[in-house]
């Protein structure tokens, strides 16, 4: 049975060694052996206003009044956002907020709780 990891790209079991890296024969994708398992090379981690790793399911609090698009709603700071989930795309986080429903943040504007 050959040790070599799946790919983390399209987790092909094909996987082969190619001296300092692995290499994915079905889509070509070629990662380091010493590339951190924790984060895929791929992904993106993503921060909050302190530099702090924020993860799925983490509670973050609101650093600026942010005014909702097409509303004239506005997110207070130190709003509580519990059970955010991490996206990809030009805002970081999508969340529910009590009283404006749901919502997409960047998470520059908030800190880990």
């Amino acid at each position: 049975m050959s040790d070599t990891p799946p790919c983390p790209k399209c987790g092909c079991t094909y996987t082969y060694d190619d001296g300092m890296a692995f290499v994915c024969p079905e889509c070509g994708h070629e990662w380091s052996k010493d590339a951190d398992m924790g984060a895929g090379p791929d992904e993106k981690i993503i921060k909050d206003a302190n530099g702090n790793p924020l993860q799925n399911g983490d509670t973050v609090t609101v650093i600026k009044d942010l005014k909702v698009k097409g509303s004239s709603a506005t997110v207070k700071v130190g709003t509580k956002v519990k059970n955010i989930r991490l996206v990809d795309g030009d805002h970081d986080i999508d969340c529910k907020i009590d009283g404006i429903g749901a919502m997409k943040l960047k998470s520059e504007f908030v800190k880990k709780i």
